[in-house]
């Protein structure tokens, strides 16, 4: 009988004293339960996404300290946990003090150094540096000691033997990516497979999430569970950590798989929680149903999770929402509603004189659904004296005297209502509330800077940003039916053509609306962005002129050629977008708000961008001109 505790544990970057406390006291919990063994997550010590905190010495001597503190806890149980390793002797290839990603081992106060090593842990072998990862910054990698010391990486990847009740367990220890080596000359768990008789397998993780990633990662280490043939316990936190300019959510789901890959055992997404299984009873233990939830449902639990701890770290309580009516700012008061409650949201609408009676009644509807604080502020008074003021102030040129007056063009007019919403009506209402703004924007109109800076781009955070339009449709939908079992978006919101209503261009009441074709643009964009592989426009021209532009994106057959009847209006709307998604909006990216990242990309550090300006490939000039030409 061998009871291991897969510890899941909110992580809070930054604060290794907190999360010391919190391994204390599940270390004492495990005990009362007679556990053998508890497992915390990859960096449980000091947290994971932390920038460059990693260069201050004092913190990381601080978190050696509270590694020592769980160490002498180690009493009548083998605590295995992930924290910062230091070798204050040597240096990064940057100069700055050694550090390593490490996984240690403690039992009876002392730490186990494995089979053959120098140091008594384990390092990370495999340094992830894409999406939000930076690893290579701030870790010296196994490999590059292994180079250091003149030896191959294989002869560093070893077991860790404990001793338990008299018998000895050899454990394959696995930090995160180490367990992801698809794509990597060297693969540890391969290795330690091959140097010798593991009796099981434990990977620490610091894993944030994204929609998809908890399927693939059952299939892979279920896949390796079963190739050795030995069972692989997967510990990952729960919490909320982010790299400045993009939030994560990171959702636990530690999992315990038998010697044939299946799921036995699983902690509840987004709890901190005390998973304990019986290595010997593994195996006899039903393999749990495989995930039948639709992904707006994953979608809904990162958004709840992630903006109430959000607003949880930076201590606020009360949040004030722009509503036009339409159906972001819908979703997003519906959502706010359930994470800070009814009582400390307001909702204010800020009509102008292209502002319907048919979106101005819907936007009451949705607070009366909501039963929220509303406000109705009209804004046509201040952006007429803004526009007078501009268009009659003289500009006087000092080099000889001469005056002039600006002209108001109507797009001017447009951005300044939106700006009047933001930085007048919206800040204003917020500090006087005692809270902040929200920023409502979609993943479409952020890929393409259909915003306006400083206008409805501002805001403390952007929730939705990860979204495309079709998500945050079918999220409208999912509150409805699920969360709330009642229409709270209504109906009319759901229908209504999506629009800006900044011009009588857009009047929603005659079918006029976004220059966007979301059921189109919304794949199209996610191909520039989400793809491994980026698509670009030499990209979508090949599969356009192949006539299988549809299947690469995945949108609807027939869509192009309803949008777009000939070659020269597809190839004037891919490089009108084109031009935005790498020009101005890049800009208008670099200054929005944090976006909470959904996605298997999403803006911010998660991709990160040059303001370089459009480019096209040669072989997409020459495909252009013979698609014109035909």
């Amino acid at each position: 009988m061998l009871k291991i505790t897969m510890a899941q544990m909110e992580v809070i970057p930054g604060h290794p004293d907190k999360n010391t406390a919190t391994m204390l006291r599940m270390i004492e919990q495990a005990k009362e339960e007679q556990s053998d063994i508890i497992i915390f997550p990859e960096m449980a010590v000091p947290g994971y996404l932390l920038g460059d905190t990693w260069e201050q010495s004092s913190f990381l001597a601080d978190c050696e300290h509270y590694g020592r503190e769980i160490i002498a806890a180690a009493q009548d149980i083998t605590v295995m946990f992930g924290n910062i390793a230091m070798d204050w002797e040597k240096t990064n290839n940057d100069g700055r003090v050694r550090k390593y990603n490490a996984f240690f081992t403690a039992q009876n106060g002392q730490l186990i150094t494995p089979a053959g090593q120098d140091y008594p842990y384990v390092i990370k072998t495999l340094m992830p540096n894409y999406r939000e990862f930076d690893d290579t910054r701030h870790f010296y990698s196994l490999q590059q000691l292994a180079l250091e010391q003149g030896k191959s990486p294989a002869e560093l990847i070893a077991p860790v033997n404990i001793t338990i009740k008299g018998k000895e367990y050899s454990v394959g220890c696995l930090l995160c990516e180490d367990g992801w080596s698809d794509n990597y000359a060297l693969e540890p768990f391969e290795i330690l497979l091959e140097n010798g008789s593991i009796d099981f397998f434990v990977n620490i993780s610091a894993s944030p999430y994204t929609l998809g990633k908890n399927g693939k990662r059952n299939r892979v280490f279920g896949e390796q569970a079963a190739r050795a043939g030995k069972p692989l316990f997967y510990v990952n936190a729960i919490g909320l950590q982010n790299n400045g300019k993009t939030v994560y959510t990171f959702d636990g789901a530690s999992t315990a798989y038998n010697s044939k890959g299946d799921v036995c055992a699983m902690s509840e997404e987004y709890k901190e929680e005390l998973t304990i299984v019986d290595l010997t009873e593994l195996e006899q233990l039903p393999a749990l149903s495989e995930d039948k939830e639709p992904d707006i449902a994953h979608i809904y639990r990162a958004l709840h999770y992630g903006v109430g701890h959000f607003l949880k770290n930076i201590h606020m309580r009360k949040v004030v929402i722009g509503i036009s009516g339409g159906i972001d700012s819908a979703v997003a008061a519906a959502l706010y509603a359930k994470i800070v409650g009814p009582e400390n949201l307001l909702l204010v609408n800020m009509p102008s004189v292209f502002n319907s009676a048919t979106t101005k009644g819907l936007s009451k509807q949705l607070a009366d659904n909501l039963g929220c604080q509303y406000a109705v502020v009209p804004i046509q008074h201040s952006v007429d004296h803004t526009v007078e003021q501009l268009s009659t102030t003289p500009i006087t040129d000092l080099t000889d005297g001469s005056t002039q007056n600006l002209t108001v063009s109507s797009f001017v007019t447009e951005n300044i209502q939106a700006r009047d919403r933001s930085a007048r009506v919206l800040a204003g209402a917020a500090a006087a509330f005692g809270g902040g703004f929200t920023c409502n924007a979609n993943k479409a109109e952020t890929t393409v800077g259909y915003s306006t800076l400083y206008g409805d781009q501002s805001g403390f955070l952007a929730a939705l940003a990860d979204l495309w339009k079709h998500q945050v449709y079918a999220l409208a939908h999912y509150m409805n039916d699920v969360i709330y079992g009642r229409e709270v978006v209504p109906q009319g919101i759901i229908d209504i053509v999506p629009s800006a209503e900044l011009s009588s261009a857009q009047n929603v009441d005659e079918g006029k609306g976004d220059p966007l074709k979301y059921p189109y643009h919304d794949y199209l964009f996610r191909s520039f962005i989400e793809r491994w592989q980026k698509a670009a426009p030499e990209d979508i021209l090949e599969w356009y002129a192949a006539g299988t532009l549809e299947e690469h994106l995945g949108c609807e057959a027939g869509l192009v050629k309803k949008y777009f009847p000939t070659a020269q209006e597809f190839i004037a709307d891919l490089e009108r977008w084109w031009n935005l998604f790498t020009g101005m909006a890049v800009a208008k990216r670099i200054q929005a708000p944090p976006i909470l990242a959904i996605s298997r990309r999403a803006y911010g550090f998660d991709h990160r961008e040059a303001q370089n300006g459009p480019y096209y490939t040669l072989k997409y000039r020459q495909l252009k001109e013979k698609l014109l030409q035909a």
